[in-house]
């Protein structure tokens, strides 16, 4: 079984560090991998009572422009995620929500990511004011499920959060979601 036989950082950043393992191969041979530290986060997949979802849009300049997504930020030291699920909630929403419920915890990208994603459906929402972070500008985007998934056809979502957390609340047939416009 391959194990680490030294790890080192080679990269600090604001946010994020970049590491470089030394890896021995069950042959006895060692690679040298690469990976990105950025801390864990929490997202949020927030449904209003007639079933509409609550999403964001924000540019992101790894992708070069404006994306539609779930809310969701950085789970800061010391804090739960579900704590910092509902401080993104209302920071980048406006939103605060009676129910939670963790939908599940993944990692979006094993190879080359040391992040743990935590994920949650958010009901029984109350609108408020949203805070964004200084560095962010963000828009509320309300849409149905149907609408959601034609923006994942145009593009308009990309992101792998936002994909799963879609797929699993159609997955989960949900009463509170709405599919269409009718």
């Amino acid at each position: 079984m391959a194990h680490i036989r030294r790890s080192r950082q080679v990269f600090q950043g604001k946010r994020l560090s970049v590491h470089q393992a030394d890896v021995e191969l069950k042959d006895g041979s060692t690679h040298v991998f690469e990976h990105v530290r950025f801390g864990d986060v929490s997202a949020i997949l927030p449904i209003l009572a007639d079933g509409r979802l609550v999403l964001i849009r924000q540019f992101r300049p790894a992708a070069g422009r404006s994306m539609i997504e779930i809310p969701a930020g950085h789970i800061e030291p010391g804090e739960s995620p579900e704590h910092a699920a509902r401080r993104e909630l209302e920071e980048e929403t406006g939103y605060t929500a009676a129910q939670w419920e963790q939908l599940t915890r993944f990692f979006p990208s094993t190879g080359k990511l040391a992040e743990t994603m935590f994920l949650y459906l958010a009901t029984e929402l109350e609108p408020g004011r949203p805070r964004p972070d200084e560095v962010e500008e963000l828009d509320t985007v309300i849409v149905t499920l149907a609408e959601a998934f034609d923006h994942v056809r145009t593009g308009e979502i990309g992101d792998a959060k936002t994909y799963l957390a879609l797929l699993l609340a159609a997955n989960q047939d949900r009463r509170c979601l709405a599919t269409s416009d009718d």
